[in-house]
């Protein structure tokens, strides 16, 4: 170990007694009476120390004042560095911050709220490819600017007003025809991104966690969602593993629902056989049986008459 590694561990005298001086900073900066007991001197180099002092602040429980003096060369005048307040190895701190993007959960959104996506996003990719530049030997300049085109489109609309079509709205973005967005906006796809298939997978995967065949409720179905007329399929990849449920009294309903899915309010489920009528009373308490009485003196032998 050398010798500087050594004067570096060892707080340097006059800079570690200068606890008076450490406590006058620590009082200037925090409010009165919230400056506790001096708790330790730390070296924090040649000719730097650390002190700290408890802090009695409400809140800041374990917390401690950390002055740091230190002193020049070949000089006895020690002089305050700064001062802050440092947590303590048992004190109440904060959680670590952790970005909005990994607590936010399913159903935080509220009325209001807006959800930005990141321009990077692996659920999501491009909805259309390409970039709209004109041709070789174009009539179109090379570098196309948007005064340009919307003198190109203000001039075809002009020609379908003239036939008596109805007059354009200039609010409107102006799109030129043949571009690859103007193709995509009349083929009704003009979206600028759409769902990956990386997209595509987690959100079928969360979609058959919450309704798939594993779930209590599908093992306990009579029969599976595929074979269910309440089930709407869905378009798509997706219509080969998913659908959506019509049934209003279904756990399921509006949901998207796995076609191994399945739930008592099936379509086709048995019906229910009609309850069976009790069997009658063995004794009958209620009722009363009927004897028919014989005339006077047809009773048994020894028997007294009957007036």
């Amino acid at each position: 170990m050398s010798a500087a590694t050594t004067r570096s561990r060892t707080p340097d005298r006059l800079c570690a007694e200068a606890v008076d001086l450490a406590r006058a900073a620590a009082e200037e900066a925090a409010a009165p009476g919230v400056v506790g007991e001096h708790v330790s001197a730390v070296s924090e180099g040649d000719r730097v120390v650390t002190h700290l002092f408890e802090c009695k602040e409400m809140g800041y429980r374990g917390w401690r004042w950390a002055v740091t003096v230190a002193r020049a060369s070949r000089s006895k005048i020690v002089t305050l560095d700064e001062t802050v307040l440092l947590p303590g190895p048992d004190s109440l701190q904060a959680p670590e911050w952790v970005p909005w993007s990994d607590r936010l959960r399913p159903g935080d959104m509220g009325p209001g709220d807006l959800l930005p996506t990141e321009a990077e996003d692996l659920r999501l990719e491009p909805g259309y490819s390409g970039e709209d530049a004109p041709p070789p030997n174009s009539a179109l300049p090379d570098v196309i600017t948007p005064g340009a085109l919307a003198d190109l489109v203000e001039a075809e609309d002009a020609e379908e007003t003239d036939r008596g079509g109805e007059p354009v709205d200039a609010a409107l973005p102006v799109i030129a025809r043949g571009t690859i967005a103007s193709v995509a906006e009349e083929l009704g796809m003009r979206r600028a991104r759409v769902l990956s298939r990386y997209g595509l997978h987690i959100a079928a995967d969360r979609w058959d966690e919450a309704f798939g065949a594993k779930t209590p409720m599908a093992q306990a179905a009579p029969a599976p969602c595929v074979s269910c007329g309440f089930l709407l399929p869905l378009a798509g990849s997706l219509r080969q593993a998913f659908g959506v449920c019509a049934n209003e009294f279904s756990p399921a309903d509006g949901r998207v629902v796995s076609l191994a899915y399945g739930c008592g309010g099936h379509s086709e489920a048995a019906v229910m056989p009609t309850p069976p009528r009790p069997a009658p009373h063995v004794l009958d308490e209620l009722g009363a049986d009927a004897f028919e009485l014989g005339a006077a003196g047809d009773g048994p032998p020894g028997a007294p008459d009957q007036h």
